[in-house]
């Protein structure tokens, strides 16, 4: 009989500050290295903008990863991005956010697509987020999963080649063309 180790909040507090991103998804330990340079143009790119957005509609507050989001004792992670609306600060605290976010973003990189595609979204959809953008940098696409009653539906897949522009009813009136995020 093999016996499944959990790790916990606590154990992740104990993780070494080596440079990468640890992260606990059902107890289970994942770790990924730094960001690649076109990671972080695109990282900045969104934040850039929706940060604009912010200056004239302070609907909420954005958070570049490090950040750690507890999502359950064994459940925590950094997103990229992650966007909490006024409506929900409670769930901020000083070293953390304490709940689901309203949105996360999470940029693909070769080791980490299967993670954020399939795992993820299975555990944001669980948790509640209420929207999960997946950022494909070698693509230059974004698949937009928003929760319902069934779960996630993907409710847009967006391409730089087509000339997308992503909007979202989080933050109503952004425009954000993808050639903007992806330049």
């Amino acid at each position: 009989m093999t016996v499944q180790v959990k790790f916990t909040y606590d154990d992740y507090l104990l993780f070494p500050d080596d440079g990468k991103r640890h992260e606990l998804i059902d107890g289970e330990h994942y770790t990924t290295p730094s960001p690649s340079e076109r990671h972080q143009r695109i990282s900045f790119n969104i934040t850039h903008h929706i940060a604009a957005y912010f200056d004239q509609r302070p609907v909420g507050r954005l958070y570049a990863a490090p950040f750690d989001v507890v999502l359950s004792q064994t459940d925590v992670v950094q997103p990229d991005l992650l966007f909490v609306s006024s409506a929900k600060t409670s769930i901020l605290t000083a070293r953390n956010v304490q709940g689901a976010p309203d949105l996360i973003v999470e940029i693909l990189s070769d080791t980490t697509r299967r993670t954020d595609e399939i795992i993820k979204r299975k555990l944001y959809e669980r948790f509640g987020v209420q929207e999960y953008w997946i950022v494909d940098p070698e693509l230059e696409t974004i698949e937009v999963y928003r929760i319902t009653g069934q779960g996630y539906q993907r409710v847009a897949e967006l391409s730089r080649e087509a000339g997308d522009t992503l909007t979202t009813p989080l933050l109503p009136d952004l425009r954000l063309p993808l050639s903007k995020i992806f330049e």
